[in-house]
């Protein structure tokens, strides 16, 4: 979708679809996933467990950091990131939203 058309859909749509694409990399999602289990982490932590170069663990870092779901802060050399919980919440919400609206149809109903 080009950037230009975005206005055809409601902001809650465009929300959703930024979400989705940024949590659209398994190397995102197991950082999530990592940090979620550690609730805290170093940078540093994740190249190890991720097993992917730093660089390419910043870039992905801050595209979770792009949509609120993680926050760092620094300690001289060492960034430490964690879930923001406020935004985790938020995020699960709109999605809960989105599929708890579906009602399943009959089975005669459905193709």
């Amino acid at each position: 979708m080009g950037a230009t058309q975005s206005h055809l859909f409601s902001d809650e749509q465009n929300e959703l679809a930024r979400i989705a694409r940024v949590l659209a990399h398994p190397a995102r999602i197991a950082i999530l996933q990592y940090l979620i289990k550690a609730n805290a982490c170093i940078n540093g932590d994740l190249v190890q467990e991720i097993g992917l170069a730093q660089a390419t663990i910043s870039q992905h870092l801050r595209e979770l950091k792009s949509i609120g779901l993680i926050q760092g802060t620094i300690d001289g050399v060492k960034v430490s990131y964690c879930i923001n919980p406020s935004r985790l919440s938020e995020i699960k919400k709109q999605f809960d939203h989105l599929f708890d609206s579906f009602t399943p149809p009959s089975i005669d109903d459905c193709c």
